[in-house]
């Protein structure tokens, strides 16, 4: 009888037994896969950790607003606007964790122990002749103006002015329309993408 030395103790041979048996393991499972092909998948799950106080619905994270026709005549001189045209964020299941938000362009703070408070900020290419105005694309010689609900500018990369949210559900109202700006009219359809941010603090 010959021994032969492999230089490996028994914690090493038991070692390589066990990964012996894992290999095999491994080899039955791939063939059992492969004997039911057609009969497995996968589910790809994916979803988001948000930090806030509210959750956006999500017919409010992408919407589409018609401004409807406009006439050249109607917007015949620079400052001209259309109607304002509303649409709301909706917010869902706002819970209480109190609020503490300045008012960037007004210079106060609000305050409040409870109740939760967002702003809201728009960005978007801006028009070329008035900064103000979002730049259109198809259509020139205007823009488009946003406005909060008390029917005030809202400034393009700028916070909105700090609102207070009650517990549950709230509905954050804008406007949009349509602005002459200096540039000669050239009448087309427009569009314009719009992003917005909700910020609490």
């Amino acid at each position: 009888m010959q021994i032969i030395d492999s230089g490996c103790n028994s914690q090493e041979r038991g070692a390589l037994t066990r990964r012996a048996g894992q290999a095999a393991l491994l080899a039955l499972v791939l063939l059992t896969n492969r004997a039911e092909s057609g009969n497995h998948g996968m589910l790809f799950v994916h979803g988001a950790l948000t930090e806030g106080a509210c959750r956006l619905e999500m017919s409010s994270a992408y919407q589409d607003i018609w401004l409807g026709e406009t006439t050249t005549s109607s917007l015949a001189a620079p400052g001209n606007r259309t109607q304002p045209v509303a649409f709301q964020l909706r917010l869902r299941d706002c819970t209480r964790m109190g609020a503490a938000i300045r008012d960037t362009r007004l210079g106060y703070r609000l305050w409040d122990a409870y109740q939760p408070a967002v702003t809201v900020s728009f960005t978007a290419p801006a028009d070329a002749d008035n900064p103000q105005l979002v730049q259109v694309q198809g259509a020139e010689g205007l823009g488009l103006r946003l406005l909060d609900a008390d029917n005030r500018d809202v400034r393009l990369g700028s916070r909105s002015r700090p609102q207070l949210l009650a517990l549950g559900d709230n509905g954050l109202q804008f406007y949009v329309m349509a602005e002459r700006t200096r540039a000669p009219l050239l009448a087309g359809a427009y569009r314009a993408a719009i992003d917005f941010r909700l910020n609490y603090d």
